[in-house]
């Protein structure tokens, strides 16, 4: 009996004790890495503490509120860059993807192609700007922008025609990885 005890409480704690997987890289709904929704940018300091952390202060971007701030890892590798609203306690707004290592749920990141955005998520909307298009998820905060360089020639140099989706080739590399948090 005792014996079954034991073995019983052993299976129970081994079953119990998951790997804990490093989530430093992933991307989810409501968390990009250390940085959850409701994170404060008065608390990047503690967030980041071992990386570095580089606030804009110029005066050009002063004046019209614009004040990005970008996050190193010790050694110069840049991780994100991040953009606050102007609540009086300010949170994150925006949040620019930097490193590749950072990824969605469904593996998607920087090094993924347009076919792994189709094929992982549906796709809302395609906007069209002059130089990029704009692919925004049904239900993510996360969106890509690809580069007219990465579109046929014929879609490349049109200003004013809207591209679709189902025009954009499977392999047209991410140009930037964005989440916008409201």
């Amino acid at each position: 009996m005792k014996k079954i005890v034991t073995l019983s409480c052993l299976i129970i704690c081994l079953t119990s004790c998951k790997d804990e997987k490093d989530t430093s890289f992933s991307i989810i709904t409501d968390r990009v890495g250390k940085l959850d929704r409701i994170s404060l940018v008065r608390d990047l300091d503690i967030i980041y503490e071992n990386d570095s952390i580089v606030k804009d202060s110029t005066i050009a971007n002063r004046a019209n509120n614009s004040k990005k701030i970008k996050i190193f890892e010790k050694g110069g590798k840049p991780l994100l860059t991040l953009t606050p609203n102007s609540d009086s306690i300010p949170t994150i707004e925006n949040i620019r993807i930097e490193d590749p290592r950072f990824t969605t749920e469904k593996g998607v990141g920087l090094n993924s192609t347009f076919k792994d955005i189709k094929d992982n998520y549906t796709i809302r909307k395609v906007i069209t700007s002059m130089n990029n298009v704009v692919i925004l998820l049904k239900d993510s905060d996360v969106y890509f922008t690809i580069s007219k360089e990465e579109l046929p020639s014929s879609l490349r140099y049109a200003s004013s025609v809207n591209i679709e989706a189902v025009q954009i080739p499977d392999d047209a590399k991410i140009k930037y990885m964005m989440v916008a948090w409201d």
